[in-house]
């Protein structure tokens, strides 16, 4: 049993490896603006993907490849991806998402996902922007429950990032500008070394997915994450605001 423990666990490393290389690949791509897709409207479903801190929308490429591909066997699913300044601190993020879906329709249903940093800033967005367009959000790996240290970082983001920061409290509160109930499914990495014990950072009040033998970055290049939130964005897909 350890040994095969031994080897699960090198397996997990190796392809944590591999996805945080792939991650500093893309980075190069989509870092200076929005990508929005075309022709869509009012009824149409578009699911908005957000990077983590230090990151880009060009590691969102793959996800956004695998939903187009998953979602196509049953209804029209568009994608976008935002950049957004991640050390400058989650209000300027949510500014950099607020004024890329603003470009969309105002009769798109709009899924917001976020990775790590990413999902607090679409958490942030739904509950206190007032957008009846969001149907839901979906956080990859997001530590809801703050990362311990992460105020060392010395900027903004890492200290909105700490266990004990009121904008974090504010989210786990669900507190929103007009009490609106917006779904919420917290995806988590079973193997996540960015936090300890990762299940204690989900959303509370909202749904959970555990994968397990997945790290942090590995979230964003798994066929079968993406399979889960093709999954999750078809159930709520049609339903409005």
């Amino acid at each position: 049993m350890r040994r095969r423990l031994s080897t699960q666990a090198l397996a997990t490393a190796g392809q944590e490896v591999a996805a945080f290389a792939r991650h500093a690949l893309l980075m190069r791509h989509d870092a200076a603006r929005a990508v929005l897709p075309e022709g869509v409207c009012d009824g149409d479903d578009v699911v908005v993907l957000l990077h983590g801190m230090f990151a880009t929308a060009g590691v969102v490429r793959p996800l956004r490849a695998a939903i187009g591909r998953m979602a196509r066997r049953a209804v029209t699913v568009h994608t976008a991806a935002v950049s957004y300044p991640s050390t400058s601190g989650l209000g300027p993020a949510v500014e950099r998402l607020e004024a890329a879906v603003r470009a969309l329709p105002g009769g798109a249903r709009l899924h917001l996902c976020g990775h790590s940093m990413g999902g607090v800033v679409c958490r942030l967005y739904a509950l206190e922007s007032g957008d009846a367009r969001v149907v839901q959000t979906i956080s990859l790996g997001t530590p809801f429950g703050g990362v311990p240290g992460a105020q060392l970082l010395g900027f903004a983001g890492g200290r909105e990032l700490s266990p004990t920061s009121e904008v974090l409290r504010r989210v786990r509160l669900g507190m929103g500008a007009e009490g609106r109930e917006v779904p919420h499914l917290s995806i988590v990495a079973g193997a996540d070394s960015v936090v300890r014990a990762p299940l204690a950072h989900a959303l509370p009040g909202g749904d959970v997915k555990v994968m397990e033998g997945r790290g942090h970055s590995a979230l964003l290049f798994d066929d079968e994450v993406a399979g889960v939130l093709v999954r999750r964005v078809l159930e709520h897909a049609g339903r409005g605001g």
